[in-house]
């Protein structure tokens, strides 16, 4: 590698000599930071190498000063470990084999997983857990993506924009229980904020992950499973949509926990509409070609909310049109959980709670009241469910058109996508 080289950022500039590399905060003002003044830059130069000391205290060697030799004010600077451009883990997803990114990713994964394990925690951080926080950061980084789609920046519409915002409030306006109980559960952490492929080196056998958010601690305090969404959104965008899954697989494997699907489908989104932001700024710095990476990050924003849509599907249909075969096969189309009316009917039966003779329409274990009470059972776990961020696939005859309409009442109240679907078969097949 080059004895010197620089490279430079929409917030800094780096300078790379010999074994070290001086990092220096540009004199700039975003939506996001304020760098404009030298204390500014001193300060958050200060709490880059405390923060980053977390995770990769042997790349973090301090703070420094750049002289002016013409009497100027110096200029301060973090100074850290260089390291190799090609064990940079965005080189070796493009570069190494699917068996050797698999063992890095799984090590850059059980890292990030005790990190999260020990982070702090607490009120302050929790509250950027809230819906009203989550909505708070969509919604500065969509209208800063509206101002620049007003700038006409190629790649980023207003009707683009539109549209994620309605997907986000679809999703946060019904998720009350699942945000509540990433909170109760401790998922709300001091995390790293800025996990890119390009920050991660795997160095000796190890990986070292560098650079995470310093300049606004809100920022930083994030659900484990979005910090893990960053690097897996990055490395879709670098083409690997696969190695992106494995880390998260593997990820949720060594915290010990899992987040349902839709939680990180809307991280995954979130964190590329934030790159997307970052492209633009880019553009506006005079960089004209980053306005495909904007494209590029807001099209998988887009994708990730629509796979993320909590969604609930009614399957109707008289007994052996084959409704259950159908759920099941939806289930596992797009991860929904299947509640059947049969099984309700069995549990409640076991219990106690309905009594009678089956096979008889309108009369005992099928007598209206009864099969009022399953349904009601029934559409109450799902409102549970959906709360919490699972589609759930509602398997019955649904014959009643008052518990239908109770159906499409619940679809609306979790803000989920209602979709049915009737089965029918000749009664020679039936």
């Amino acid at each position: 590698m080059p004895y010197f080289d620089v490279h430079e950022t929409h917030t800094g500039v780096v300078i790379l000599a010999g074994d070290r590399a001086y990092k220096a905060k540009k004199p700039v003002l975003t939506d996001f930071l304020d760098f404009r003044l030298p204390q500014q830059r001193e300060h958050a130069c200060r709490r880059e190498v405390e923060l980053n000391s977390r995770l990769s205290p042997d790349s973090y060697l301090g703070v420094a000063h750049l002289t002016d030799p013409l009497g100027g004010p110096s200029e301060p600077v973090v100074v850290m470990r260089r390291y190799r451009d090609e064990d940079r883990l965005a080189h070796l997803v493009t570069h190494d084999t699917a068996e050797s990114v698999h063992r890095v990713l799984d090590a850059v994964a059980a890292v990030l997983a005790r990190f999260h394990e020990r982070a702090e925690r607490g009120e302050r951080i929790n509250a950027q857990g809230e819906p009203a926080a989550i909505e708070w950061r969509w919604r500065e980084n969509l209208s800063e993506l509206e101002r620049y789609a007003a700038e006409s920046i190629p790649g980023v519409s207003a009707d683009d924009v539109a549209q994620l915002q309605r997907l986000v409030t679809q999703f946060v306006a019904g998720r009350a229980g699942l945000f509540a109980r990433r909170i109760r559960d401790g998922r709300i952490v001091d995390g790293h904020g800025d996990l890119l492929a390009d920050d991660i080196f795997w160095v000796g056998g190890s990986p070292a992950l560098l650079d995470c958010l310093e300049f606004d601690d809100r920022l930083r305090h994030v659900d484990c499973i979005d910090d893990a969404a960053f690097l897996a959104m990055d490395l879709e965008f670098l083409g690997r949509k696969d190695f992106g899954d494995y880390f998260l697989q593997r990820y949720t494997e060594h915290a010990g926990w899992a987040a349902p699907p839709s939680l990180s489908d809307f991280y995954i989104a979130y964190r590329a509409a934030v790159r997307a932001k970052v492209d633009c700024v880019r553009v506006s710095q005079g960089s004209p070609g980053a306005s495909d990476d904007a494209a590029r990050h807001l099209g998988i924003a887009t994708r990730h909310l629509q796979s993320g849509t909590v969604r609930l599907a009614l399957v109707g249909g008289n007994p052996g049109t084959g409704k259950s075969t159908v759920a099941r096969g939806l289930a596992e189309s797009f991860g929904a959980q299947v509640i059947s009316t049969d099984d309700v009917r069995r549990e409640l039966r076991d219990s106690g709670t309905i009594a009678g003779e089956p096979g008889v329409l309108n009369a005992g274990l099928y007598s209206p009241d009864q099969v009022a009470m399953v349904y009601e059972t029934a559409l109450r776990r799902a409102r549970q469910l959906l709360g919490e961020g699972h589609s759930v696939i509602l398997d019955g005859t649904w014959r009643d058109p008052r518990t239908r309409d109770r159906a499409h009442r619940l679809a609306a109240e979790t803000h989920s996508a209602l979709v049915e679907f009737v089965c029918s078969a000749t009664a020679d097949v039936a």
